[in-house]
């Protein structure tokens, strides 16, 4: 007989099994105290979860508060409220910080969720399952990329997706704040986007999202934020552990390469690797994340694409047809949430900026792999794959002609195997996405921005049956996770600042499945990590160090330094 198959998130199998509790949060200052010991195995409580992050440095100058969220969410309704720019501190603002507070209790799933500003994707999000007792988590964000939207009242939209009845009880209240900071002695302006516009008259096509943007017809420069993730209960949460039906693998979603593409007029303007998040009930072992959640788990970055190039097509001043795709996505298979938002630059001495744009350098993804396994044999999947993809356009601005070229190389390596009955799941994987955006007046030099992500997975997951009670399995996981981000400017050579981030976690936790709740007799020891610095001329200006480890629930180490 198979062994029924512990899918990472929230699916009827754990629904029936696991929702006892969990959590994961993100805590702007590290608390203070901790306990004298942690306890032999979990308990009904454990300590509100924390993340290493660094929390959003602000300004010393005025600010004010605006609520946009303060709702308990136990259904799929779409929460919403009017907001107004606050009177006391009129923009422009030198910096915009959401911070989000919530609590639940009982017993409930991770579950998933957006708040949009104007049409707009502000945060994504998944929350922590609760212990019986209850937790609460905080999470910030620097949100002043959204000023342009800010200044003006807009619609707030919140959706938290949760099902309370008998069994499922935890009620999820969550606030959000906007702290608007004033300009002041060193805190100038923010320097942002002149717009931020939605993708209009959204609709699905088969498994694409497709729409219409429309921009300023003096447009000189368009960033699209992109916020893509598998989720909603299906093999898609897992995307990266896909194996081909033939194989026999209980996520049979072919193999696990994805890539998030962007098409403006049926061009292919952008290309992306996305992020395999993990949520907090994932990869059969949610006790893994009840006191640190893996790598971004509350606050899902969206990927960027810099569409300049293209301007030279839209600022016609006419829509224009946009495509995101998802790649590697078996035909007719759903599972994944796509909100675009983008961001605009205009020319303020032209009211028309005119160009070209070239030729897109776009081969196809090259993919290889080796395939092996069939029923409930053991089996693998190894993958190789890379793409690239380069495009060039030149806008006529008021400053003299303008080039950008933007130049992307994405990179999959993965090697996948399990044993018989998938008693033993291995994961060793990692993803890299480098853009380059070279900026630069006709044949002067260039001000080229790169940005370069890296995330590695490596994990073990056992589910082995007990020989001394029947029906009862050891869920074992050891997991490590990393998440790496830099971005660089620079000229001519010459390196002008630079900004590194990682995010780490490792972890192992063990439990007991098909036996009463207190005989599950489940541990387990998670340690995270933050970091971050700054240089400006090749000079540190920041620096970031956060050490954090749990064992059954309670913190033992909170370090920073």
């Amino acid at each position: 007989m198979r062994i029924p198959r512990l899918l990472p998130l929230t699916t009827a199998l754990l629904g029936a099994v696991l929702a006892l509790t969990g959590a994961s949060a993100a805590a702007a200052v590290p608390p203070t105290g901790l306990a004298a010991g942690p306890p032999a195995e979990f308990g009904s409580d454990w300590d509100d979860p924390r993340t290493p992050e660094p929390p959003v440095s602000v300004p010393g100058t005025r600010h004010c508060t605006v609520r946009v969220v303060d709702d308990a969410f136990d259904d799929f309704d779409v929460h919403a409220r009017g907001y107004t720019p606050p009177t006391g501190c009129a923009g422009p603002w030198s910096k915009v910080v959401m911070r989000l507070e919530g609590s639940v209790a009982g017993r409930q799933f991770d579950r998933l969720g957006h708040v949009d500003v104007g049409g707009v994707r502000m945060l994504t999000l998944s929350t922590p399952e609760p212990s019986v007792d209850g937790i609460s988590w905080h999470v910030e964000k620097d949100v002043t990329d959204l000023a342009p939207l800010l200044a003006r009242p807009q619609q707030v939209e919140a959706v938290i997706g949760n099902v309370v009845d008998s069994t499922y009880t935890g009620v999820i209240h969550v606030t959000v704040d906007l702290d608007f900071y004033t300009t002041g002695r060193g805190a100038p302006a923010a320097q942002t986007s002149d717009a931020v516009l939605p993708l209009a008259g959204t609709h699905r096509d088969g498994t694409d999202l497709v729409g219409s943007l429309t921009v300023p017809r003096n447009s000189t420069r368009l960033v699209a934020d992109v916020f893509a993730t598998g989720s909603g209960g299906g093999c898609e949460e897992f995307w990266d552990t896909s194996a081909p039906a033939s194989t026999g693998y209980s996520c049979p979603d072919g193999l696990p390469y994805r890539e998030v593409d962007v098409r403006i007029d049926g061009r292919l303007a952008g290309i992306a690797a996305p992020y395999p998040v993990v949520y907090t009930g994932g990869w059969s072992n949610p006790f893994l994340w009840y006191a640190i959640p893996s790598p971004k788990a509350f606050d899902i970055p969206p990927l960027g694409y810099d569409l300049t190039p293209f301007l030279a097509r839209l600022n016609d001043g006419e829509p224009h047809d946009v495509r995101l795709s998802v790649v590697g996505l078996p035909s007719g298979q759903g599972g994944w949430t796509i909100a675009p938002r983008f961001r605009v630059w205009r020319d303020a001495g032209r009211s028309v900026v005119s160009g070209t744009t070239g030729t897109a350098y776009a081969p196809e993804p090259v993919v290889t792999s080796s395939v092996a396994g069939t029923g409930d044999r053991a089996g693998h999947v190894d993958l190789d794959a890379t793409r690239e993809f380069r495009v060039s356009g030149t806008l006529s601005t008021s400053r003299g002609p303008v080039t950008t070229t933007v130049t992307r190389i994405l990179g999959n390596t993965s090697t996948h195997s399990w044993t018989d009955d998938e008693a033993d799941d291995t994961l060793k994987a990692s993803w890299t996405d480098s853009q380059a955006v070279a900026t630069g007046p006709g044949n002067g030099t260039p001000t080229v921005e790169r940005t370069e992500h890296r995330w590695d997975k490596d994990d073990v997951l056992g589910f082995h049956p007990r020989t001394d009670t029947a029906g009862a399995y050891d869920v074992t996981g050891d997991l490590e996770i990393s998440w790496e981000r830099t971005t660089s400017t620079s000229r001519g050579g010459a390196a002008l600042s630079s900004r590194t981030e990682s995010s780490t976690f490792d972890g192992r936790a063990a439990w007991i499945y098909g036996v009463p709740r207190d005989q599950r007799h489940a541990t387990a020891d998670t340690r995270a990590r933050a970091t971050a610095t700054e240089r400006i001329l090749g000079r540190v200006a920041t620096s970031w160090d956060h050490r954090l480890r749990a064992v059954n629930g309670t913190f033992v180490t909170d370090s920073v330094g």
